[in-house]
């Protein structure tokens, strides 16, 4: 491919654009308008590298952090304007922290060769999504480790987000599993330490293998940690996901924008109706949709409640996981009061699908003051009792403090956010730096610790549980009035009270909800801070009525490869500790 590079004047104006036109003119193909105004910058392979190590230590701001990784199939795309041929293309997302500003890095590549560098050595959290843009896409990364299946099964035939590979069961054959199938299948689950990186003898002794999991009540879901000790010190732990896997981009790419809301639900499932707000705003975005002030504030409401559901299921497991059973009961009898409060709001509980592309599915309910003013009353002294009963138990302090540690740079170098970037002491949250969906408009703090162990990932949440009572306290007082959803063409479904004053209006309902709205041809990808991190949607319109390509970058998948990092030298009953102290869904990480 001829390299030239096409970065318009125009665009220049963008101190990292200008930075990169300086420094590396040669290296880059074009540069790409995005809705979301993030900088896209188009790369050819072989200078891939040069680009991203450029971007992280050299620009201005740096961008410390390799947030994502993932894959297109462009093959059937049809709004490609401006853009370099390409029948894949891996995408590159980059945050930077200091500056409060994202980068996407593009690499155009055939599908007769498609191959390009790793990247592990300027992130070793590359690793795993390079291991999942192979898993999906069939791309290979030259000098990867282990570029083996990652989530789907080992003999798992093709490559699942190819636009050929089928969406339904229905598109193949009926399954069936005969006696030699079975054997080969039972062949490729035999456990082979080689495979896994790691070594059967030592100089002085032969190690131990032990399988934690995929259904050890620690790890709190089907997930696998293989261990490798050495008496009873752990030389390596080496995790395996993908027993969750439910296809969940795959079927945003079939469900129309409108009815893939409740499928975002189930993936941080703990999260509720968090799940969906990155998801609608990066609809949003592309439909050039302004949400009314009522809703932002309804959803922030509604997101800080189901940020202190999460907390407190995590708590009380914590405390469990280290021998402390009492919390949990109590934690969860909040939680139920709480559950009880958004069921009278959004009539559901854990998984309401609540949040509409434009708003909210409806107004506040007649006295949703009082049952907020509840939560506020009870909420405040429950958690100073819990932090008698567990964040002062010497126990406690004894079987997480100074355990499974890492610094802020360790959490760069893994893509960690949210609480555990916290509490290694960078006072960084992406509702006060980088606010969204009015979160500018709230007086909260940022609880940092200072130590990256497993206590202070447990403090820091403590703390934000207190935040998001002081925000919701500020939407029940400050609650605006005006419309629940947008008037926007777009917003789907429009409002039903409307629907009866004309035939038109019928029918434009019908169709919004059955096939849902055409969003122009475009791309975003909307971050938010999520109860576990930053989780954000990717989002490709090719001007239909379903996304061309949807990827959900979650936070529990980036830090669950943390684990060996953290976790040699220790013993298995410390590693209980620092699974607890991760806080992760296994939805979260498979999708």
């Amino acid at each position: 491919m001829q390299i030239a590079p096409i970065i318009p004047p125009a665009n220049l104006s963008n101190p990292v654009a200008s930075q990169v036109d300086d420094a590396l003119r040669n290296h880059i193909i074009c540069l790409q308008t995005t809705v979301d105004g993030t900088l896209t910058l188009w790369v050819d392979r072989t200078r891939i590298k040069k680009v991203l190590k450029f971007l992280r230590d050299e620009s201005q701001p740096r961008f410390e952090m390799l947030l994502d990784v993932t894959g297109i199939d462009e093959r059937v795309r049809v709004h490609r304007a401006g853009q370099p041929a390409s029948e894949f293309t891996v995408v590159y997302h980059l945050t930077s922290f200091s500056g409060h500003s994202d980068v996407r890095v593009k690499v155009p590549l055939m599908d007769a060769d498609l191959k390009l560098p790793t990247v592990i050595d300027l992130w070793p959290s590359a690793n795993w999504y390079e291991r999942e843009t192979w898993d999906m896409f069939g791309i290979e990364f030259d000098g990867h480790p282990n570029l083996f299946r990652i989530v789907l099964p080992p003999t798992w035939q093709g490559h699942a987000l190819r636009k050929e590979h089928p969406a339904r069961a229905t598109e193949m054959e009926p399954f069936s599993l005969d006696d030699e199938q079975e054997a080969f299948e039972q062949d490729a689950l035999l456990f082979n330490p080689e495979q896994w990186g790691m070594k059967r003898h030592s100089d002085t002794s032969e190690f131990m293998f032990l399988n934690l999991g995929p259904n050890h009540p620690s790890v709190h879901g089907a997930f696998r940690i293989a261990l490798q000790l050495d008496g009873e010190i752990l030389v390596d732990a080496v995790p395996d996901i993908g027993y969750h896997h439910r296809g969940a981009e795959k079927m945003g790419e079939r469900q129309s924008w409108h009815t893939f809301i409740p499928y975002t639900d189930r993936i941080d499932y703990l999260g509720g109706v968090m799940n969906n707000l990155p998801y609608v705003m990066a609809v949003e975005k592309m439909a050039g949709i302004e949400v009314p002030e009522r809703a932002k504030t309804i959803r922030v409401m509604l997101a800080e409640m189901f940020r202190i559901c999460s907390h407190l299921l995590f708590y009380g497991t914590f405390a469990q996981d280290v021998g402390q059973l009492s919390p949990i009961f109590y934690m969860f009898v909040e939680r139920e009061r709480i559950f009880n409060i958004i069921e009278s709001i959004c009539g559901a509980r854990m998984h309401p699908g609540w949040f509409r592309i434009g708003g909210v599915a409806q107004d506040l309910p007649n006295g949703w003051e009082v049952r907020v003013k509840e939560l506020l009353d009870f909420m405040p002294p429950r958690l100073d009792e819990y932090d008698q009963m567990v964040m002062n138990n010497g126990i406690v302090k004894r079987r997480t403090q100074g355990v499974g540690a890492y610094s802020t740079q360790q959490a760069f170098d893994w893509a960690v956010t949210g609480p555990g970037l916290r509490a290694t002491g960078l006072e960084w949250d992406y509702r006060k730096h980088r606010p969204y969906s009015g979160y500018e408009n709230f007086e909260f703090d940022v609880p940092i610790a200072v130590n990256g162990d497993c206590y202070d990932r447990c403090a820091v949440r403590v703390e934000e549980m207190r935040q998001s009572l002081r925000i919701i306290k500020q939407c029940l007082e400050n609650m605006p009035a005006g419309d629940y959803k947008a008037n926007h063409p777009l917003t789907t479904p429009p409002r039903k009270e409307k629907t009866m004053q004309d035939i038109e209006t019928l029918i434009n309902h019908f169709l919004s909800v059955s096939w849902g709205p055409v969003i122009p041809p475009d791309e975003a990808t909307i971050g938010i801070e999520a109860t576990k991190g930053i989780n954000s949607y990717y989002l490709i319109s090719d001007g239909s009525t379903t996304s061309y390509r949807t990827r959900i970058r979650t936070p529990s998948f980036a830090h669950l490869q943390m684990i060996p990092e953290i976790s040699r030298g220790f013993m298995v009953a410390d590693l209980i500790a620092i699974i607890a102290s991760i806080d992760f869904v296994m939805a979260d990480v498979d999708r």
